[in-house]
């Protein structure tokens, strides 16, 4: 396979087209001087990700060297973006193979690396390598997080997660809420930290996605990267960082659905039908208005956020249903299922909403009722470790901690104390009891642990697992006890 590589992509059509993705060089055998190379058609090699097929990752040569990278498709084929996951190298790296239905965190990638010699298929000495460093047990071992109620402990447990995260690049999309979340994390770190790492990471994230959003263009889960795309507009002011943004929205203004918000309906996601959606979407808009002045866009998020709080938020219990399939339901116990992320979602969104709407605008009053009445809620049902379990009540039949929802609500906490909003001699402790717990569950190399993995409700889930968009939550969280613990 000399030349051109292509991938087959399985279109809605259900018809196969081949697109060219890029040189793939030539053959990667070591072929002797004067000899004939008698495999001419050994290229590095390209495999399709069949968990994500919108994904592949080739070997070709950069800079006289065969490197293994990762290329993704956000328009099936029409454009591609590239990183790397080998670089500067010593000797090749060919042939990738991705191993499938594999949990987040462990290898899923290994190729063969001709560390002495590949002649030919009965003459090489080569080595197999994976995506992941082995624990090096002869290394100095970094002691647990500080769990001090300190500013500058703080922000060396944020750091550390911060840094375990970049190395540990994710699976799925660069587009994708799950990134969103952790990327939104990361560019607030980056507003406290000393370190330019973290907002030049932003940068190439965003760079290589050609600051275009993800590939469903009524889907709130795809808004959420923008919301990093004009935080850092405002931050460089450069045009070209909205402006695919600004063309998409500006799509949905002129051709606006009119579905309702029951979720067993057909097209019930181009509207915002469940709660996740709330975080996914309405800041982003919110945001662009601010880039912009386009009071359209502000308009767009208010009428359609209080809408899915008219339709999901139970007044009773003063939480969110996650989505309509989950008016009937019941846990256990009996009681009604919250789950804790969702109801993440929603608190993460308050504060946004509060943050970036001015004090006159009408409708910010209502946004500060309900983000009281909410905190006062989850402060009752708060676990005495400090966290809060995937089911809000019905902690029993789910006994593991959550992180996710915890790291929300542990940011809410801390920046309604921050604001003004909450009661400083309630909700400060709170926070503070949240927080060390959190950092209870970081591993001394920076690896934050339960999180539940994506979903729609409350799950039993391996303890040990990790998700960025967890560590987005821990983040924001962070930057929020920073802040407080400065006011002390």
């Amino acid at each position: 396979m000399v030349g051109l590589p292509s991938v087959a992509i399985l279109r809605r059509s259900l018809r196969y087209g081949d697109t060219e993705i890029t040189a793939a060089g030539k053959w990667f055998p070591h072929t002797p001087p004067g000899k004939t190379e008698p495999e001419p058609h050994y290229s590095g090699g390209l495999i399709l990700d069949h968990d994500f097929p919108d994904t592949v990752y080739l070997s070709r040569p950069v800079s006289g060297i065969f490197e293994i990278e990762k290329w993704y498709t956000p328009d099936n084929g029409a454009t591609w973006v590239h990183s790397p996951v080998t670089s500067h190298s010593a000797t090749d790296n060919v042939r990738p193979f991705v191993v499938s239905n594999v949990p987040n965190t462990l290898p899923f990638l290994a190729w063969m690396n001709l560390s002495e010699r590949y002649v030919h298929y009965s003459n090489y000495k080569t080595a197999i390598k994976i995506n992941r460093l082995l624990p090096d047990d002869s290394a100095p071992k970094l002691p647990p997080p500080s769990a001090a109620l300190e500013p500058a402990a703080i922000l060396d447990t944020m750091e550390r997660v911060a840094d375990w995260q970049l190395a540990n690049p994710y699976r799925r999309r660069p587009d994708d809420w799950t990134q969103g979340t952790g990327f939104a994390g990361m560019l607030a770190l980056a507003d406290i930290s000393k370190n330019p790492k973290y907002e030049a990471a932003m940068m190439r994230m965003a760079e290589n996605n050609a600051w275009k959003l993800g590939p469903r263009k009524y889907f709130a889960d795809d808004h959420l990267v923008g919301l990093t795309y004009v935080e850092l507009f405002l931050r460089h002011h450069d045009a070209r960082m909205i402006e695919p943004m600004r063309k998409q929205f500006d799509d949905i203004l002129a051709n606006q659905r009119d579905h309702d918000l029951d979720f067993t309906k057909k097209g019930a996601t181009e509207k915002w039908s469940w709660c996740d959606a709330l975080f996914m979407a309405p800041p982003t808009w919110l945001r662009l208005w601010a880039a912009t002045g386009d009071t359209r866009y502000r308009d767009f998020a208010i009428t359609n956020w209080l809408a899915t709080r008219d339709y999901l938020y139970d007044k009773d219990e003063h939480l969110f249903f996650r989505d309509s399939n989950y008016f009937p339901k019941r846990e256990a116990n009996g009681q009604k299922i919250f789950w804790s992320r969702g109801n993440g979602w929603v608190m993460g969104s308050l504060v946004r909403m509060i943050q970036f709407l001015p004090k006159d605008n009408p409708a910010r009053a209502s946004f500060v009722e309900l983000f009281q009445a909410m905190s006062e809620k989850l402060l009752s049902i708060q676990q005495p470790d400090g966290l809060w379990h995937a089911s809000l009540l019905d902690p029993l039949s789910y006994p593991i901690k959550e992180t996710s929802g915890s790291g929300f609500f542990c940011h809410a906490f801390a920046w309604g104390v921050n604001e003004g909003m909450l009661d400083r001699s309630k909700f400060q402790p709170a926070a503070e009891k949240a927080w060390q717990s959190l950092v209870g569950c970081v591993a001394s190399d920076g690896r934050l642990t339960h999180v539940q993995q994506a979903g729609a409700d409350p799950k039993c889930f391996d303890e040990t697992n990790t998700e960025p968009f967890g560590v987005g939550a821990f983040l924001l969280a962070g930057c929020e006890m920073c802040r407080m613990e400065k006011s002390k």
